[in-house]
């Protein structure tokens, strides 16, 4: 792959969003990274970057409810990584209309700018498998159904819709790429993985919500590279292509895992703020990743253990960041 590339990457200050940032300057792309506008001079996870990959990137800051921004940041670019959106779903029960206004006028915003760009070789836009709900069968596959179980999972699924309508639509060259549950360094406590770690670290018990649901974690550096190895094969544009590893893990598999590594035997509380609404819980979600593997030959190659380990070494060194007795929604 010619890497002489200019490449957007919107959510660049988000958590998967630094990652991949960091691993295209690595691979030797030039990057430019948005950054959601805020007065105070924050760059968000950009800023645990080294310097000498920090200086490399290009930080645009904007909002992506702004057409003219948007056409602006795409301008001269080749590829967009499409990362921004609004992603806690606890939030998303409380200001559904932030959701619609960011993850879907935001990317119809962004679709229209990559239209007007003569540049564009690859529109990589961001889903997630939270678009399928609770499994109707495993491993989930890209023709699985649809259910829109809470309304980020809705407006994911129509961002995705509008993605691929511009491919149908215009020949807008677009991959979907729908990455299942990432964990790792820099993630917030609003996911579970996070909270368990950081609470572990600092309280003598832990409190959770519901423990049965079973997901497939994928560890962020894996991720990373499937957006590039993945999103941009030629293989894939005008298709849809799950990440994930194929292994299913409760959360209280994790949970038990996770306090096996750290040498913690807490009490575990459980708090009822922390359940979603039943018909909202999605309770099963392990990727069928046959696809990314047949078509690009992309594998996870980091094991649960592993990317625990990394993810509690960073949270050690960090903690700080977190509020362990506060709920992260």
């Amino acid at each position: 792959m010619n890497t002489q590339k200019t490449v957007l990457v919107t959510g660049a200050a988000g958590f998967i969003g630094s990652h991949l940032t960091e691993y295209l300057v690595q691979q030797g792309f030039t990057v430019r990274a948005m950054v959601r506008y805020s007065s105070r001079p924050q760059l968000g996870n950009l800023e645990f970057l080294p310097k000498n990959i920090l200086s490399e990137v290009e930080i645009v800051k904007g909002d992506l409810k702004d057409p003219d921004f948007c056409y602006h940041a795409v301008r001269g670019c080749q590829y967009v990584f499409h990362l921004g959106a609004l992603i806690a779903i606890p939030y998303s029960y409380v200001n559904p209309t932030d959701f619609v206004q960011t993850n879907i006028n935001g990317t119809t915003n962004l679709l229209n700018a990559a239209r007007k760009t003569d540049s564009i070789e690859r529109f990589i836009h961001t889903s997630t498998s939270e678009v399928y709900g609770t499994a109707l069968y495993t491993p989930i596959n890209e023709q699985h159904p649809l259910q829109p179980q809470s309304p980020y999972s809705a407006s994911k699924m129509s961002a995705d819709h509008l993605a691929l309508s511009y491919f149908n639509a215009f020949n807008l060259p677009i991959t979907v790429v729908r990455p299942f549950n990432t964990y790792g360094p820099r993630q917030s406590a609003r996911a579970v993985i996070p909270t368990i770690i950081s609470q572990l670290l600092t309280l003598p018990a832990v409190t959770l919500g519901n423990l049965s649901p079973v997901r497939d974690f994928l560890y962020v550096k894996d991720t990373a590279a499937g957006f590039l190895q993945v999103g941009a094969h030629p293989a894939t544009v005008g298709k849809t292509v799950n990440l994930g590893t194929g292994k299913a893990v409760s959360i209280a598999q994790t949970y038990a895992l996770i306090c096996q590594i750290m040498g913690k035997q807490p009490v575990l509380l459980s708090d009822a703020a922390r359940l979603r609404p039943n018909k909202s819980e999605v309770f099963t979600l392990v990727c069928n990743p046959a696809l990314a593997q047949n078509l690009c030959n992309w594998h996870a190659n980091y094991t649960l253990e592993q990317g625990l380990q990394e993810t509690i070494d960073w949270i050690s060194n960090n903690l700080e960041l977190f509020k362990p007795q506060d709920y992260q929604v």
